[in-house]
């Protein structure tokens, strides 16, 4: 099958994860021209469905000029056109290229503009049906030493996947998941466990996200205690952050420590009074991404991996924690055989798929 080909079944499956129909406007974001086969595939479906897009470029190079011009006062503020986008839209769909950061002037105002930036994000769960998209490229294929023919071929594996029968297997994963009180993650740096009694599992099956394949929960606001530790770096806005450390007691970040990125780690967490607070906890189901590649977005799904995003809640997932940010932070537990565990049964053991997994790994 041609990369072409697979750009347009890509363009249909976000037509039908968001429910894309006649009437719709669709407002599309892209964030950069490596996304234009993604974006032109997309906008002749909304076309051909009846609906109305309407495609704004933003890209981290304007952010960039933002971070070197605008005061403190004003960075904060979300951009106003974005917010009227998602305001216009009944659909909305970003395209995110994946693209190695350009040099950081301050990851404290970085920090500041990712408030602005959350805010459209809060806009964007609130307004309409979305889906975010983040699309590999060359050069982060050679930023992080991996073969771009590799990443590419998962994220189409990981965009175009069976979802109907992964989106039956997480029902009944979430189904066994809601009775359980309590999770707790263990490796050689981590231990840290959240408490879940009455909160809600929801499947990630290629509506919201792509690539997709994540089961999720909120965790009780006042019930994650212990440590975690995420070797090595990672990048969120632009800025890279290393070996970052989180000490939690009773739901709150009460210490974070970085090797590189402290100061927007810190400034992030001042964002809010729900930012020091677990929005979320989720786990990898994907097995057909395997490369670690230090993007968020995608690593998230790797089965093998877990993550905890800080900040705002999923309300589906009975979680009541409001805040501008929603930051997910993985923890790639195959390096190092770590666990996931909860009272009703594994979901990874030495680093592998545990017993509840173990369905999604055939």
């Amino acid at each position: 099958m041609s990369p072409d080909s697979r750009w347009a079944d890509l363009a249909r499956q976000l037509a039908r994860g968001t429910q894309l129909s006649a009437g719709d406007k669709a407002s599309i974001f892209m964030t950069d021209a490596g996304a234009m086969p993604a974006v032109e595939a997309f906008v002749e479906e909304c076309y051909r469905c009846g609906a109305e897009p309407a495609v704004l470029l933003t890209t981290d190079e304007f952010d960039r000029a933002a971070l070197r011009h605008l005061p403190d006062e004003v960075l904060h503020i979300a951009p106003g056109l974005e917010l009227a986008a998602m305001e216009w839209s009944d659909v909305h769909v970003s395209f995110r290229s994946m693209v190695p950061p350009g040099p950081n002037l301050s990851p404290r105002r970085s920090a500041l503009q990712r408030r602005g930036k959350g805010l459209v994000s809060q806009a964007r769960w609130e307004s309409t049906r979305w889906c975010l998209v983040r699309v590999p490229t060359p050069e982060w294929a050679d930023f992080i030493g991996e073969d771009f023919s590799q990443v590419q071929e998962e994220f189409f594996a990981g965009t175009l996947a069976d979802w109907d029968a992964l989106s039956s297997q997480q029902s009944d994963l979430c189904e066994h998941l809601n009775s359980a009180t309590w999770v707790r993650v263990t490796s050689t740096d981590t231990d840290l466990t959240f408490g879940v009694k009455g909160r809600s599992w929801v499947g990630f099956a290629g509506e919201a996200n792509l690539p997709d394949g994540e089961v999720a929960t909120a965790p009780l606001d006042d019930e994650v205690d212990g440590h975690i530790t995420f070797p090595g770096t990672f990048w969120f806005a632009g800025v890279a952050i290393s070996d970052l450390r989180l000490v939690f007691e009773r739901g709150l970040v009460v210490s974070a420590e970085a090797s590189e990125g402290a100061d927007f780690v810190t400034t992030l967490l001042e964002s809010d009074p729900g930012a020091r607070r677990v929005g979320e906890l989720g786990i990898g189901t994907n097995s057909l991404i395997r490369t670690f590649t230090g993007d968020l977005l995608i690593d998230e799904k790797i089965m093998g991996t877990m993550h905890l995003a800080l900040g705002r809640a999923y309300p589906e997932c009975g979680g009541i924690n409001e805040s501008s940010i929603h930051w997910d932070i993985v923890k790639d537990l195959r390096s190092q055989g770590g666990a996931v565990e909860s009272d009703v049964g594994t979901l990874i053991s030495g680093g592998a798929p545990g017993a509840l997994l173990a369905p999604f790994a055939d």
